[in-house]
């Protein structure tokens, strides 16, 4: 399974990249604030939503730590799509949300 920092994904964001961003909490748990421009999918719905996602793209995934993440991670890589998990999570991540 693929990993990347959040600081890592963080300084993409700032130099202007665009990242395909899944974050897989509940939707509670995002209100509290996520990655501008991350999409949520909770993971226990990721199975039935994943006909929204294209394999030619690559996506990362986010959660509160890393754990949900890796699993839609895994689940996702059995798919075929291109996935890399967020190591750390929200709880690392430092940079901005909305």
């Amino acid at each position: 399974m693929k990993q990347i920092t959040v600081k890592e994904v963080e300084t993409l964001l700032n130099e202007g990249k665009t990242l395909n961003i899944i974050d897989v909490r509940e939707v509670d748990e995002v209100a509290d604030g996520k990655i501008p421009g991350a999409t949520n999918i909770p993971l226990g719905l990721v199975e039935f939503r994943m006909h929204e996602l294209d394999k030619t793209k690559e996506y990362i995934m986010v959660c509160r730590s890393g754990g949900r993440s890796g699993r839609a991670t895994q689940f996702l890589e059995s798919y075929g799509f291109k996935v890399i998990n967020m190591a750390g999570g929200m709880l690392a991540w430092e940079g901005k949300v909305e």
